[in-house]
């Protein structure tokens, strides 16, 4: 049995989805790991992880949309604004969505699907540096 763990950061310039594919690929390569999991978690309240469409923008963008709508900012009923008008709405979305996704490894490699990608959800207004781990394990 093997593990690895391994950290980076995402620079975020405000609301909207940041493809992070690439970066736990090369985690899991590196972690020489041939059948296992990668589980990868984003140290964050107000940001997520979605596994989501990567073929095609307009996915995203609709996804971005939907959760404006969904989880609207400049409500009354929000009493937890100290950071803005997005501080509530951020925590909420990422509750809707995850902070974790855990991805089977085979051969070597994640089995994603083939229109699959691994995305940091970002749901505030202004830029950030956003953490994520990647711990890998198996033979």
């Amino acid at each position: 049995m093997n593990a690895h763990s391994e950290s980076f950061t995402v620079p975020t310039r405000g609301k909207g989805t940041y493809e992070i594919t690439a970066q736990v690929k090369a985690i899991v390569r590196k972690s020489g790991v041939r059948t296992g999991t990668a589980t990868v978690f984003l140290q964050h309240t107000s940001a997520s992880l979605v596994i989501f469409e990567n073929a095609d923008h307009s996915a995203r963008v609709d996804l971005e949309k939907f959760f404006e709508r969904l989880v609207p900012e400049n409500t009354g009923y929000f009493t937890h604004t100290s950071e803005g008008p997005d501080d509530s709405t951020s925590h909420i979305r990422m509750v809707l969505t995850r902070s974790s996704e855990t991805i089977p490894i085979g051969d070597g490699r994640l089995q994603l699907g083939t229109w699959q990608g691994i995305f940091l959800f970002e749901h505030r207004r202004a830029a950030h540096r956003r953490n994520v781990v990647v711990s890998v394990i198996g033979v």
